[in-house]
């Protein structure tokens, strides 16, 4: 059921203290909290709620608690416990009064971004329309972009071979203690010892011994497999149960290290995919291609992300640049005049192609073109601050949804901080100019 809406009250409470005599009203965070639009994210986020049940948490409260999150890069519970100490957390958030608990579970956070889904976007537009409000983001700037693409990395370890047997036999394990299907062996000791010593073969390059490691390992995942499919026959309620990890444990021990097509790398995130962007590096990387659009020239708050959406299923960048220039549109409310790339690109699907200009072209570059066309670089240091800075360099979150929200709350904690950094310098630049007419004020009165 839709929340009820929270209403200031204004008056004391003898056993709390007010938040408004506790913070100080120039902090960035204060001024960003007056800024935001919360009424008509309330307004957009209604279709979601139930019409029965009980009245929901606040919408402020939840989406406050999402942007602090993406904003300082914080885990579900380390906002939670930080909200408890922080009182600039709390009136963020539309509190009153200070708490000294969390009124709510934490786990009110992953609802809430199942919930969302798409209307994580609300989030951006909203931030783009605060920057611009602030005067931190121009018109202008949204109509000449840059657009690249970049690997957001699971939490996973490296998937050898005997990590994916190991992790195999130990979740067959879990989920048969959970379901109280008593197997024959468990393997767990051995198959323990058999994926530390296969590392330390490979290791030492002692091939031979390690791919007997390998065997060991796929003959006892065999055995617990063939046991669990014994056991649960002619049950449906434990076949339903079983199916997708003995579906997994299959194909983990059938694939091998260096076929081609479809592999598995993640025995728990089945939707990890091995992406290699020719980095010297990290030559292969697994997670979801992500797509980021961000302004060509700096506006007055720095360069913001206009776009950003995770692409699943791997898919070549110039096959996507036609999809991402339309929503960008449709964000921002502003049509795109240019917009640069990579030679990634080459061969791209955009609607208008004379108005993309690729790395490296000479034909039609000059000019203002030009000028720009050397500012596409520009776009990996913000790419960088969203994976250090933000959630970007590694995704927490459970299956493709977690993976899309993850990229879609890393931009939005991005403009954010872009946003409270041009409010601190309003701030100062305010305080500076005070203090110089408080200067020539006194200094006409001594002449005086």
């Amino acid at each position: 059921m839709r929340p009820k809406k929270s209403e200031t009250t204004g008056e004391g409470d003898l056993f709390r203290a007010r938040l408004d005599q506790i913070i100080n009203p120039k902090h960035e965070l204060v001024q960003l909290a007056g800024r935001i639009d919360w009424a008509w994210i309330d307004q957009e986020i209604a279709p979601l709620h139930s019409g029965n049940g009980r009245p929901g948490v606040e919408t402020r409260f939840m989406i406050g608690l999402l942007l602090l999150k993406s904003i300082y890069r914080l885990s579900d519970e380390a906002v939670c416990e930080r909200w408890v100490e922080n009182p600039y957390f709390q009136f963020f958030t539309g509190e009153e009064f200070f708490q000294h608990e969390f009124p709510h579970e934490r786990s009110g956070l992953s609802h809430w971004r199942k919930r969302l889904g798409d209307k994580l976007e609300l989030l951006l537009a909203e931030s783009l329309r605060v920057a611009h409000e602030a005067g931190a983001l121009r018109s202008q700037d949204l109509k000449r972009v840059t657009v690249d693409t970049t690997v957001q990395p699971k939490a996973i370890t490296f998937p050898t071979d005997a990590k994916l047997l190991h992790a195999a036999i130990k979740g067959l394990n879990r989920l048969a203690s959970r379901h109280g299907v008593r197997l024959r062996q468990s393997y767990s000791r051995v198959a323990k010892a058999a994926a530390m010593m296969a590392g330390r073969y490979a290791h030492a390059k002692q091939f031979k011994r390690h791919q007997r490691q390998l065997r060991t390992l796929r003959s006892r995942l065999g055995r617990i497999i063939r046991d669990i499919r014994r056991k649960i026959e002619g049950q449906p309620a434990l076949e339903e149960a079983f199916a997708l990890p003995l579906g997994r444990a299959s194909q983990i021990r059938s694939q091998q290290q260096r076929q081609r097509g479809w592999k598995l790398y993640s025995f728990h995130a089945p939707e990890v995919e091995c992406i290699g962007k020719g980095k010297a590096s990290a030559p292969y990387e697994f997670g979801v291609k992500a797509s980021v659009v961000t302004t060509n020239r700096r506006a007055p708050g720095g360069q913001f992300v206009l776009h950003a959406k995770a692409l699943p299923d791997n898919p070549y960048d110039g096959h996507t640049l036609g999809a991402v220039v339309d929503a960008t549109e449709v964000l921002t409310g502003c049509v795109i005049e240019r917009a640069y790339v990579d030679k990634g690109y080459r061969g791209h699907d955009a609607q208008n192609p004379r108005r993309v200009f690729i790395s490296g072209q000479k034909r039609g570059v000059f000019g203002v073109i030009k000028r720009e066309l050397k500012r596409r670089s520009a776009i990996e240091p913000v790419i960088g601050h969203m994976k250090t800075n933000g959630h970007l360099g590694r995704c927490y979150l459970k299956g493709r949804q977690g993976d899309a929200a993850n990229v879609v709350l890393s931009a939005v904690g991005y403009n954010f901080r872009r946003i409270l950094a041009w409010l601190k310098t309003l701030l100062l630049a305010i305080l500076s100019a005070l203090g110089r007419a408080l200067a020539i004020t006194s200094l006409a009165k001594a002449a005086c």
